[in-house]
Parts: C-alpha cells; structure tokens; sequence
C-alpha cells in the first residue's frame, strides 16, 4: 500500500498546489498581498484538512521513523481526519457545487480536493490504519477541529468582512442562521465520526 499512499499524497498535494497558485494569480493581478493570498489560502476548511491528510499519506510513504510519523499515523488522528475529510467531500457535494461552476485548473484543484482525496483517503484508513482502538469518547477530541475553525471563520469574517464559506456569511444570513447551519454540519461531522468508530469496531473483528 506505499505505492498507493504515495500516488495519494501526489493527488493531494498537487490539488494543493494548484488552488495555491490560482489564488496567488488572482492576487497578483489585482495588485493585492500575496502574504494575504496565503493567509487566505489556509483559512479554508478544505485545505486545512486536505493538508492534514496529505501529511498523513506523505509520512505513510516514507520507511524512516519519527515522533511526528507515530503521531500523524495513529489510528486516533488518522480517523479523526478521515471524518474529517469525508465532512469536507459530503459539505461540498451537497451545499457547494451547484453555486458554481468552476473551469481549467479550478475544475482540477476542485475535483481534487472536494472528491477524490476524501475517497483516497478513506480507502487508506480503511486498508492501512490499525483497526480496534476507537472508542466513542474520541470523537469529542475530533469535534474541536471543526468548532475551532467556525470560531476562527467567524472572527475573521467580522473582521475583514468575507467570509469563506457562504453558509457561515453572518452578513447576508445573520447570527441565528448561521448557527443553524453550523449545527446541522456539526450533526453531520458527529454522524460520520459513529459510523467510523463502529466502522473500527467491525473490521477489527472480521480481520
């Protein structure tokens, strides 16, 4: 399976570059701070966690040992970001993809990291992460991932007036919506994260 964590943190990592460079683009050529641009760039959800995993399949890949390598491939971290990851593919199919209709290397970039690297990477927590260690009370270490970044999402929304995701817009929605709605996604996240605990549970004792 190295050879397949290693095509996957390849696809991660190029879907990453790719959007990267198209926000550095459009900075540019509007005269704008690049080290805005970056700063953008990791205020994404997506590429948040689409970093976290490609390190996860990058560490994977590579046969020397380290602390971060044991910390990034544990069966906890690891799952959390699977659940993650799969928030991250669910949340755009079903709330993002019809605002939009990106082209060239936008369409590229999207595909790479809304749908095929949460596939990728849920085949390689499937096959790859050691199964039986799960238990339930992990998930409320999961859940301060997401809730911190709605937290910093929204401070910085209030702050510079754009928000990332038009679903947490508090300036077109307002507060109580937008708390619904972040409600509803963090339903979702706890949803997934059940399903990969007993998902866990299952494979441990079929292998």
């Amino acid at each position: 399976m190295k050879r397949f964590a290693a095509a996957s943190a390849l696809a991660g990592w190029t879907g990453l570059v790719i959007q990267q460079y198209l926000i550095f683009y459009s900075r540019w050529e509007s005269g704008a701070s690049l080290l805005g641009g970056l700063i953008n760039f990791f205020s994404f959800f997506t590429v948040l966690t689409n970093t976290l995993a490609v390190v996860v399949l990058s560490y994977a890949w590579v046969a020397r040992d380290s602390a971060a390598k044991r910390f990034f491939g544990g069966p906890v971290i690891s799952s959390g970001i699977a659940v993650s990851i799969l928030v991250v593919g669910l949340a755009y199919n079903l709330l993002l993809r019809h605002l939009w209709q990106p082209e060239g290397f936008q369409f590229i970039a999207d595909e790479l990291l809304h749908d095929v690297m949460p596939v990728l990477f849920f085949i390689y927590w499937w096959r790859c992460v050691p199964k039986g260690s799960l238990r339930l009370k992990h998930i409320a270490g999961w859940v301060v991932y997401p809730l911190v970044y709605f937290a910093y999402a929204l401070l910085r929304g209030d702050l510079l007036g754009q928000y990332q995701y038009p679903f947490i817009d508090v300036s077109t929605l307002g507060y109580p919506q937008v708390f619904v709605n972040a409600g509803g996604i963090l339903a979702g996240f706890v949803v997934i994260a059940l399903m990969v605990v007993g998902l866990d549970s299952f494979l441990k004792r079929v292998r």
